[in-house]
């Protein structure tokens, strides 16, 4: 009996402890880390955007006479050269204008002549003191007078004669036609407006792509980037160009400030089309074989009971001083900095270009053309911090100078971390969940870019 006793109890004491145990075990969270590794890589930060394939040189060719077309020489996709007749507009009632104008002038020439033997006449009678000096004056002002309008009758008809050569429409420049908004029989007004009747292009070998680029990117952009596309039309093909233009005009679009960039592209296969819509990635920077930490790294941050408070004080008072020594460098006097040729120029040095003639557009250029300050990937940094699991099974952090990003990678300028090392990306619970609301698998809640270089 007593024997039952015993071992009933020990059979109570040993389930209670085990149940303590259990229920102890799983009240204490439980995390699974997810690591990756620093690695040495290539980085290309890119900016993208959408823009439109159009030619270097379209003209709209218009009229300045109003008429109704009476014959077309050019259609859709013609070859044309500069000076070829491509339309006519009927001449009749501008014939018409030129024999009102031919009439006119014989009126007022015979109006002329007649004042001229009056002026004579009481000229002779005045001397001889047989007419008055009011009646002299007044036939001079009526030759003076039929004078001018003898010159109103000449340019009369001279601009009844230009109205008529109007009426021929000829290339201005050797290209291809794209468009035609006229038919035979179409009567066309030029009251108010000159209407459009023909648009051609100059060189479809030379194409260019007009872009917008949105104003926290724009900054990264400079001349002679270079930069690829696709277009839908050849979903395979990776076109290149590069850029020769940034545009200070803003172009407003749902209240984002953008500015138009222009790409120059060669187009000797003829793939590309005026008006097509191009994928484009301008390469910004690039980097060969650098120190990089996935971008998660940098935006994983761990709950607090994971973190080695002992190591982090210690990382958190280095990362004081260098913030403390970094203030009083940017303190400087200017003085030192002058002394030190450090002092940076109010206007970039390429900020304007030097004289030149710019053909490009048919605008002869011969004065200084701006062009913004170049991007210098150098001065794209930032500071960042990853973590590493230590021998205590803490977590304790490492902070590094940022440089470069892809979106994917971040360049790192730091001998703490060497390629191959074990960095944390990613914690999750027993739970199946991650403290302060970030994603169990990518330890991110969707925060801040690291580090300094902008991608899209």
């Amino acid at each position: 009996m007593k024997k039952t006793i015993i071992i009933t109890g020990l059979t109570v004491a040993i389930l209670a402890v085990a149940a303590y145990l259990l229920f102890a075990k799983s009240d204490t969270p439980k995390y699974e880390f997810r690591f990756d590794q620093v690695s040495n890589g290539d980085l290309n930060v890119n900016v993208t955007a959408t823009g439109t394939i159009n030619a270097v040189i379209s003209v709209d060719v218009g009229t300045q006479v109003s008429g109704i077309i009476s014959k077309l020489y050019a259609d859709f996709n013609s070859v044309v050269k500069e000076g070829q007749v491509i339309a006519q507009i009927d001449p009749t009632f501008l014939q018409q204008s030129i024999k009102d104008a031919e009439a006119n002038l014989e009126k007022v020439k015979a109006q002329l002549a007649d004042s001229k033997r009056t002026l004579d006449r009481t000229s002779s009678l005045f001397q001889n003191q047989l007419e008055s000096q009011q009646n002299l004056d007044a036939a001079q002002t009526t030759l003076e007078t039929n004078q001018a309008n003898m010159k109103q009758a000449l340019a009369s008809l001279d601009r009844a004669k230009i109205n008529l050569s109007y009426a021929t429409i000829y290339a201005p420049i050797n290209g291809v036609v794209i468009n035609r908004m006229v038919n035979v029989g179409q009567t066309v007004a030029a009251s108010f407006s000159s209407p459009t009747l023909y648009t051609i292009v100059n060189d479809l070998r030379k194409m260019q792509v007009e872009t917008t680029i949105d104003e926290s990117d724009i900054g990264k952009v400079s001349i002679d980037q270079k930069a690829t596309f696709t277009v839908d039309a050849y979903p395979e093909d990776n076109f290149a160009g590069v850029v020769s233009q940034i545009r200070l005009a803003p172009v407003s679009i749902q209240n984002v400030v953008n500015y138009t960039v222009i790409i120059d592209v060669d187009n000797n296969q003829l793939k590309l089309m005026p008006g097509m819509t191009a994928n484009v990635n301008v390469l910004v920077a690039h980097d060969t074989n650098v120190v990089r930490v996935p971008n998660m790294a940098l935006r994983f941050q761990p709950p607090a009971e994971l973190i080695d408070s002992t190591k982090f004080s210690a990382h958190q008072g280095g990362r004081a001083k260098e913030k403390h020594v970094q203030a009083q460098n940017h303190t400087a006097s200017p003085a030192d900095s002058v002394k030190q040729g450090e002092m940076q120029p109010a206007v970039a040095p390429q900020a304007i270009a030097t004289p030149n003639e710019n053909k490009k557009y048919g605008i002869i250029q011969s004065f200084p053309e701006y062009q913004k300050s170049a991007y210098i990937p150098e001065h794209d940094s930032g500071m960042g911090k990853v973590w590493i699991l230590n021998s205590k099974g803490k977590l304790e952090p490492v902070f590094l100078r940022t440089g470069l990003s892809d979106g994917k990678y971040t360049e790192i300028t730091t001998t703490t971390l060497k390629p191959g090392d074990q960095i944390v990306i990613g914690a999750s619970n027993n739970s199946g969940s991650t403290e302060n609301g970030q994603n169990p698998l990518t330890g991110s809640s969707g925060g801040h870019r690291p580090g300094g270089g902008g991608f899209h």
